[in-house]
């Protein structure tokens, strides 16, 4: 084991490069909406509904000839808002996907591998856990485009399947989700037993392919 700042770190035997499966990341997860003027058009309906139920808008300092026009314009901009909101969750949630299945293809290469596979064992110290494999990304710089890496695996801990945008409030599309994804991360994260070691980056090589 090797100590480096705070952390931890696994000796793996030999000085060769180790290969893992390759990141598989599907295209943008609201393509099929903004591909489809019907759907999308059927998104933002929904959102302008969200606006009007939770009463987004304050129309009491309109005159009266302007009320209903102004109340349109910005039932439209919020609703536009949620929609990107919605999109980014549904771009995050992809990444979190994309991420586990990740982890899990890694997990069967190590238990395939003898020099490897006494790392992914709680009762060999020092040893990985499934956390490592996300440290990993981050140290290859790895980047999503729709948000941190923890982020977007607590989004999909926390949903088997994204769920339409009718599902939301207001409040989780615009603040809650960063808050709820970083707790359902952090709670996995602590789920192995202490002390769990980081995979060092320079002895692994994987590709990361958009799909």
């Amino acid at each position: 084991m090797q100590l480096l700042g705070p952390r931890r770190w696994v000796e793996i035997p030999g000085s060769n490069t180790l290969e893992l499966p390759p990141l598989l990341v599907h295209g943008k997860h609201d393509g099929r909406y903004k591909g489809n003027p019907e759907k999308l058009e059927r998104v933002v309906g929904l959102a302008a509904n969200i606006v009007e139920s939770e009463e987004m808008i304050d129309d009491g300092t309109l005159p009266i000839e302007l009320m209903e026009i102004e109340h349109q314009r910005r039932k439209m901009d919020l609703a536009l808002n949620l929609v990107d909101q919605y999109f980014l969750f549904l771009n995050q949630w992809n990444w979190g996907d994309s991420i586990l299945c990740w982890i899990r293809q890694c997990e069967t290469t190590f238990e395939l591998n003898s020099n490897l596979r006494p790392f992914l064992r709680g009762d060999v110290w020092p040893h990985a856990g499934r956390k490592s494999f996300v440290d990993l990304l981050m140290d290859k710089q790895v980047k999503s485009d729709s948000g941190s890496l923890e982020s977007a695996v607590g989004m999909r801990l926390t949903f088997r399947q994204p769920p339409p945008i009718a599902c939301f409030s207001n409040q989780f599309l615009l603040y809650l989700n960063g808050t709820l994804a970083s707790t359902a991360y952090g709670t996995w994260a602590s789920m192995n037993p202490d002390p769990v070691s980081s995979l060092p980056p320079e002895r692994f090589h994987f590709d990361v392919v958009t799909m």
